[in-house]
């Protein structure tokens, strides 16, 4: 009989994307995505046919156009081709001991299908790494809650081990340092924006049991209190990046992106991105380095809203460049970071 696996399993996994730019494909992504209860905290019963019967079927057609601005002709999806790229090279770097896998949270290639293939190899543990630098429940939160509704059905579940945020890790703070550093080697800069993916306050709310968070200061560090709120740790990670960088507290601005509108009117997290931005020039602030520290892959909300709807903003309100840095993708430092941080979790 052949010897039993002693591998370790580890699991990447990324948002999604949708199988192709075409309408229908886009709205089958947007119905798992936006009805996913940790995404929109809404009821099942509300929830359901307010974004199935209108939002999605608004939504879908103007998405998908946007989707054929970003589709690689010859490899699709960016989000899914660099996090295929970023499997192959950690499983490289990480050796036969390791057995690497990766899955999409909505629509292909699915959590479940990376999951089997780890249990049909008798994988001794299994690690998994939501690639989601900051925590926020309609991320890491939903990523991890799937995954434990897969394997409940095991009969053997492995030991899982779940790297819940690497906000401040060396490696991921050092990469998007030298990605930076890169990028203002070609060009002088005015100033720098962080931008990161928005969230709605009630979502950190929510999270924030004894009720420290206050929207503000609180954030100025990382502690056991808040140590998994999302806007402390997009705060962190912003401050090691500024630092590697040697940027001054006044030469960078962090902010948030992608709110998704709705009546209701609550707010996200501010300040937004699209409004800061438009406010720079009239301050003497014309040319702008801007990063995207939330994502470790270059999709549509960098590519194309931070990348050239942002940039079409600055312009049109009297700024002369807004450039957007890569995502770390696949860069060899990146790589190196992940291996590390499997390792030793």
């Amino acid at each position: 009989m052949p010897t039993p696996s002693r591998r370790i399993g580890v699991l990447l996994v990324n948002l999604g994307t949708p199988d192709s730019p075409q309408t229908g494909d886009v709205r089958r992504y947007l119905n798992e995505f936006l009805t996913d209860a940790r995404v929109v905290d809404m009821p099942a019963a509300v929830r359901y046919p307010l974004f199935q019967g209108l939002v999605v079927p608004l939504r879908a057609p103007k998405s998908a156009k946007i989707y054929q601005q970003l589709w690689d002709a010859e490899r699709g999806s960016p989000l899914l081709f660099h996090g295929l790229d970023l499997k192959a090279a950690v499983q490289k770097e990480l050796g036969d001991d390791y057995l690497v896998v990766f899955g999409m949270r909505y629509q292909k290639p699915s959590i479940e299908a990376a999951l089997e293939e780890l249990r049909a190899a008798a994988v001794e543990r299994i690690v998994v790494l939501p690639l989601f630098p900051q925590y926020a429940s309609a991320s890491t939160g939903s990523v991890q809650e799937k995954v434990m509704a897969i394997v409940k059905d095991w009969w053997i579940v492995p030991s899982i081990n779940f790297i819940s945020q690497f906000a401040t890790d060396p490696g991921f703070i050092a990469t998007i340092v030298a990605r930076g550093r890169a990028e203002m080697a070609k060009r002088n800069y005015d100033h720098f924006v962080l931008s990161y993916h928005g969230i709605p306050e009630r979502h950190v709310k929510k999270g924030d049991p004894t009720n420290y968070c206050r929207f503000g200061s609180c954030c100025d560090s990382l502690t056991d209190q808040n140590r998994y709120c999302y806007r402390a740790q997009c705060f962190a990670t912003s401050r090691l990046v500024a630092a590697g960088l040697g940027l001054r507290p006044d030469q960078y601005t962090v902010s948030f992106q992608s709110r998704l509108q709705s009546r209701l009117r609550d707010p996200w997290l501010q300040p937004y991105t699209d409004e800061v931005l438009k406010e720079m020039p009239a301050r003497g602030i014309k040319n702008v380095l801007a990063f995207s520290p939330a994502f470790v892959a270059d999709c549509l909300e960098t590519t194309i809203e931070v990348g050239m709807e942002f940039r079409e903003l600055f312009e049109e309100n009297g700024g002369e460049h807004w450039q957007l840095v890569p995502s770390l993708n696949s860069e060899p430092q990146w790589v190196t970071a992940v291996a590390e941080m499997v390792r030793n979790s």
